[in-house]
């Protein structure tokens, strides 16, 4: 069940005063970190929309990135079937481990969460300088040469599929994604965007 700020009260607290709270990446899907929240801090992360624990270190409310500002944006709340449990889906502004490392879990990732992240450092590099990346560059470019690029790739990836090339076909499959990815970004698109049509479609 997605939580609102109006539901809040179906929380089962009975079993415990607190409730283990799982933070996944809204856009990878990567599993961010583990805390417990009570009742008042779910309400302070609703109403901040920054994910807020309470901390049994330090006995009281805590909210993720409040020294070193690495917060957590929540994106939604959702509880499981016993509502004993919470998962929150957010958006991390900064690595989410005190090691310094994007999750508190490593590198567990599944693949696909690859896509996320190389859509968030193409992002980053929009308005760069053109000579610090080959991405820089395209964007300094016109959009009619990364509309370009998506054809090519799109034909190369026909090409290396005709010949029946593995190898061949996984490059220019990748090459085609980075430049879709490249030309979704030019357009203020997302990858995100992408798949919730293939989803509706699938209905």
């Amino acid at each position: 069940m997605q939580l609102t700020p109006d539901n809040l009260t179906q929380l089962d607290f009975d079993k415990s005063p607190l409730i283990p709270a799982i933070v996944q990446d809204a856009l990878t899907g990567v599993v961010l970190m583990q805390g417990f929240m009570n009742s008042e801090a779910i309400a302070v992360t609703f109403a901040k929309g920054l994910v807020t624990f309470y901390s049994r270190s330090k006995q009281r409310l805590w909210t993720k990135g409040e020294s070193s500002e690495n917060y957590l944006q929540l994106v939604s709340a959702h509880t499981d079937c016993d509502q004993d449990a919470i998962l929150v889906l957010a958006i991390p502004k900064g690595p989410t481990c005190h090691l310094g490392t994007s999750s508190c879990f490593g590198d567990a990732a599944p693949e696909l969460a690859f896509l996320g992240d190389l859509e968030r450092v193409i992002a980053s590099r929009r308005f760069a300088d053109p000579d610090t990346s080959y991405t820089a560059s395209l964007f300094a470019k016109d959009l009619s040469r990364s509309c370009q690029k998506v054809g090519e790739e799109g034909v190369e990836v026909a090409l290396a599929a005709m010949k029946n090339d593995k190898n061949e076909l996984l490059n220019e499959s990748a090459d085609l994604l980075y430049h879709l990815s490249v030309l979704l970004q030019r357009c203020d698109l997302e990858l995100s965007e992408v798949v919730k049509v293939l989803k509706e479609r699938h209905k």
